[in-house]
């Protein structure tokens, strides 16, 4: 019997090390191909992938979150020198730049190293793998967890935080993390969160307030961006207007952006490059069946 149980042992051994052999392996050639990536967790294994046309916004065409864009390539520019930095959670509400701005980081700096790995929730389960990938290259790479957030009974927030702060590994010096989220503490907070406990007699804080307190916390570098007003919103509309080169009287250009935001419900910065989307194609159109 004792026999049979060795033979069962080392046939699971063998088929283990076959599986290992045959999985999938995330390639680090790919950082030598592109500026810009994606990490996805595919079959429970770290997949890169390169991004070969990278949306290509640039700061100029960021309006109403000045002082936020200061302060992130402030950080930024820290970070490719190798000066003390900080991981950096933007949040405020939908269609305010938070993205945008991210992204505008590598049209910006890519020449000089910088690099950003877009990373799905999903995949942040490898973020301790990607770490090991990352820390002997020369180029700095920023983590870009978009639209970031995490339902009270999801536990996936335990890799990040562990990578953010507390856990026994360094961070490399040649990797940040850059998240943006609808929610200033990433985690829906009830009111049950907020009510305190007793503890050993003591009246305490609830712990799961505490909890997702400390996640937000760990960005070192919190940047809120509120609600656009009406004239946020058509300085927007006239600076991406000026950037296509649409030539439309102010007036005119105002009175249609007003219509479009009534249509859409808000003066959002994702509401004006809709409309100027919108109106560009438009007048490109007519400009074209005048020819004919």
């Amino acid at each position: 019997m004792d026999d049979v149980l060795d033979e069962i042992r080392q046939l699971r051994l063998a088929l283990t090390r076959i599986a290992d052999a045959l999985a999938p392996r995330a390639d680090a050639e790919v950082f030598d191909r592109h500026r810009s990536f994606r990490a996805l967790s595919g079959g429970g294994w770290l997949v890169i992938k390169g991004i070969a046309s990278p949306d290509p916004v640039r700061f100029r065409e960021l309006k109403g979150i000045d002082d936020i864009l200061i302060s992130l390539r402030q950080n930024t520019e820290q970070f490719i020198q190798g000066l003390p930095c900080n991981n950096v959670l933007l949040y405020g509400p939908r269609g305010t730049g938070k993205s945008s701005a991210i992204k505008a980081l590598l049209s910006e700096y890519g020449r000089r190293g910088l690099r950003i790995i877009e990373m799905p929730k999903g995949s942040l389960v490898h973020l301790a793998e990607l770490q090991e990938m990352l820390s002997p290259r020369k180029e700095m790479y920023i983590l870009f967890c978009d639209d970031l957030s995490f339902d009270a009974d999801d536990e996936s927030y335990i890799s990040i935080k562990t990578v953010l702060e507390g856990g026994l590994g360094a961070r490399p010096q040649n990797m940040l993390i850059y998240a943006t989220s609808n929610r200033r503490h990433l985690m829906p907070e009830r009111f049950e969160d907020n009510l305190p406990v007793f503890s050993e007699g003591e009246l305490q804080p609830g712990e799961t307030l505490e909890e997702k307190m400390s996640l937000s916390d760990r960005f070192g570098l919190r940047l809120g961006i509120g609600h656009f007003d009406k004239e946020t919103y058509l300085a927007i509309v006239s600076n991406y207007a000026q950037i296509r080169g649409i030539r439309l009287a102010e007036e005119e250009l105002q009175a249609r952006a007003m219509q479009w935001s009534v249509s859409h419900g808000n003066f959002s910065g994702r509401t004006a490059r809709q409309f100027i989307d919108d109106l560009d194609g438009r007048l490109k159109t007519d400009k074209k069946r005048k020819k004919k």
